[in-house]
């Protein structure tokens, strides 16, 4: 765990313990977005919920998905619970309708039946009166939406790359709006010489030679940077020549 890492998972650890406390985290792929979640939520003793996504994943499922969370974060006892979403999972973009709905305000219209409601109300009625709600329709469901929307946290997991990340910020605003953004950086060298020596330290690399086990690390870390320079400078030259 290099400072960089460390600064994330205490941003991280911030945001998860804030109520209504959301994250967006902007990185390329492999930058260590999920990992760092999941660590800052074992930290603050929050369970991560993800979606196993399948070929048939379709919008009934999500909505099964998100009334389980509900019930979990706003039904008794009021279990927090972080909800981890990534580029990979979202194969419909219809499912950011769901995720722009629950971040700007908590309802999502036709989530639930009137019936369930019903029941979710009547399990709620204790809780509601202790805090002094008076027993209508609309306090009983802005009671439970506050419920929800202080012990769900959504942590969505985004890679810039490409016009994807742009179009959706502009189509589906609670993304950026509703969200405390933590921006992952490129590792600096140093970073990346520390993974390169923990995953090498069982390795045997010549132990004769203590000048070529400590520079196999730094060797890794320079071919690392080296092909991210050789890409970017591709990518620059290509939109330059069209």
């Amino acid at each position: 765990l290099f400072d960089q890492a460390l600064a994330h998972v205490c941003r991280i650890c911030r945001i998860l313990r804030q109520p209504r406390g959301n994250a967006l985290l902007v990185g390329v792929g492999g930058s260590g977005k999920q990992s760092l979640c999941r660590l800052a939520s074992f930290i603050n003793n929050v369970a991560v919920v993800t979606l196993s996504v399948t070929a048939d994943y379709g919008i009934n499922d999500l909505k099964e998905h998100l009334k389980s969370l509900y019930h979990k974060a706003g039904v008794r006892p009021g279990i927090p619970v972080v909800f981890m979403l990534t580029d990979s999972v979202i194969v419909k973009e219809r499912f950011l309708v769901f995720v722009n709905d629950l971040l700007s305000s908590g309802y999502i219209p036709d989530l639930f039946t009137p019936e369930e409601y019903d029941g979710i109300f009547a399990a709620l009625r204790n809780e509601a009166k202790a805090a002094g709600i008076a027993e209508t329709r609309d306090n009983m469901m802005s009671f439970f939406l506050s419920r929800v929307r202080a012990n769900l946290h959504i942590v969505l997991c985004f890679s810039p790359v490409g016009d994807q990340f742009r179009v959706r910020a502009r189509q589906f605003p609670g993304i950026c709006n509703c969200t405390t953004i933590d921006w992952f950086h490129p590792w600096p060298k140093n970073a990346l010489v520390s993974v390169a020596t923990e995953y090498l330290k069982d390795l045997n690399i010549n132990d004769n030679n203590e000048d070529i086990k400590s520079n196999v690390p730094d060797h890794m870390a320079e071919v690392h940077l080296s092909v991210t320079k050789a890409s970017d400078e591709f990518k620059r030259n290509s939109r330059r020549h069209n």
